[in-house]
């Protein structure tokens, strides 16, 4: 799709007609007919998913509530069920809340793009799927005035499709199909999932600002924290083909941070007497430590590879934070320290929900009942 900046007002309910933009389905209008799915037809579900989005973002932007718009029980005709568009005006406000609970912590965005691209549909029955990749850049506005340009992310989702009698289709859901945290533009809808491994002892950190300063030598000593940075920026969405990736089996966030910690001078430890003592990838395995959230926070306390910080926004390049979604004593996500503002706010850049820049004040705001744990590495 093509990308356009959020200042001009798009919505959903702007001139999305699907009877319009999709094929009829028989030129006869017969009843029930066999529904296909041609390249218009994709498209327009395509535009469809952009307009979705879109609205979404432009709910989190720094400007008048009127500019915003919400999904409306009908579209120029387009029926969609009042359940779903009752959700979706429930999530803008779940977003306008982040927006609020960002504006408290001094963060605020002035503008962004979104794309979406179709990778895939199907027909089964009378119900289209789409397969759809969303990638938002926001532009953060200049408060404190050492803001870093953007953040961005790349996220996948499922939207579903009816075929109607008179040959048009009509959007009955969504669902993001990513792990880890939520992007910046996704509301709450759905239980966070629970994990069954054992708790970790780690302290958590606080997450007040400002945090008590805890400088870090970030050259010439012996790991390149720089070089962890331009590692995490270089792949957070154009994954580095000499690793595999875990996307498909508990996600890939520990296996990257675990690659930029080793691209920064972090060695590899293939064999210990200490149980969670190695930390190791080859061509044909991986240790857990390497890939697993928790394994990973063990290895480290083991090896004394990091030190806990007491509040999360001490953290600088190269350094790392976890949450635990729900406070259930495991740590469910990984991401990596790749930019810090003089102001003192870290930017945290990750893999699931592949996100580039997104600051410690958006996962807060997001995220107001998780447990943070910082690690300076």
């Amino acid at each position: 799709m093509t990308p356009k900046n959020l200042s001009r007002s798009c919505s959903i309910v702007g001139a999305i007609t699907l009877s319009a933009l999709l094929l009829p389905l028989s030129a006869a209008h017969a009843a029930a007919p066999v529904p296909r799915v041609t390249a218009s037809t994709a498209d327009a579900f395509g535009r469809v998913a952009d307009a979705v989005f879109t609205d979404r973002t432009a709910a989190l932007l720094d400007r008048p509530p009127t500019a915003r718009t919400a999904l409306k029980a009908t579209i120029a005709g387009i029926r969609v069920p009042g359940t779903l568009a009752h959700t979706e005006n429930t999530a803008l406000s779940s977003l306008r809340g982040t927006r609020s609970r960002l504006a408290a912590l001094g963060e605020a965005y002035s503008a962004a793009d979104t794309e979406v691209a179709v990778d895939r549909t199907r027909v089964t029955g009378r119900v289209a799927t789409a397969w759809v990749t969303e990638t938002t850049t926001l532009t953060y506005r200049k408060i404190r005035g050492d803001e870093p340009a953007t953040t961005g992310f790349r996220a996948h989702h499922v939207l579903t499709f009816a075929a109607r009698p008179d040959g048009t289709w009509k959007l009955t859901g969504e669902r993001s199909t990513d792990k880890g945290p939520r992007q910046v533009n996704q509301p709450v809808t759905t239980p966070l999932r629970r994990t069954t491994m054992a708790a970790v002892d780690a302290p958590r950190a606080a997450t007040t600002y400002p945090a008590p300063a805890k400088p870090k030598t970030l050259t010439g000593g012996p790991y390149d924290y720089a070089g962890m940075a331009t590692y995490a920026e270089k792949f957070w969405k154009n994954y580095n083909p000499a690793y595999r990736s875990f996307n498909s089996v508990g996600g890939d966030c520990t296996n990257y941070l675990s690659q930029a910690l080793k691209a920064g001078g972090w060695a590899t430890v293939a064999g210990s007497d200490e149980e969670y003592g190695t930390w190791n990838y080859t061509a044909s395995s991986q240790t857990d430590t390497w890939v697993g959230v928790n394994e990973w926070s063990w290895f480290t306390q083991t090896a004394h590879r990091s030190t806990p910080l007491a509040n999360v926004y001490q953290m600088d390049v190269g350094d790392v934070m976890q949450m635990d979604f729900d406070k259930d004593g495991s740590k469910d996500h990984s991401m990596i320290t790749s930019y810090r503002s003089a102001a003192g706010v870290p930017y945290l850049t990750y893999h699931d929900t592949d996100t580039y820049r997104r600051s410690l004040s958006s996962l807060l705001a997001a995220y107001p009942n998780a447990a943070y744990y910082g690690y300076r590495t």
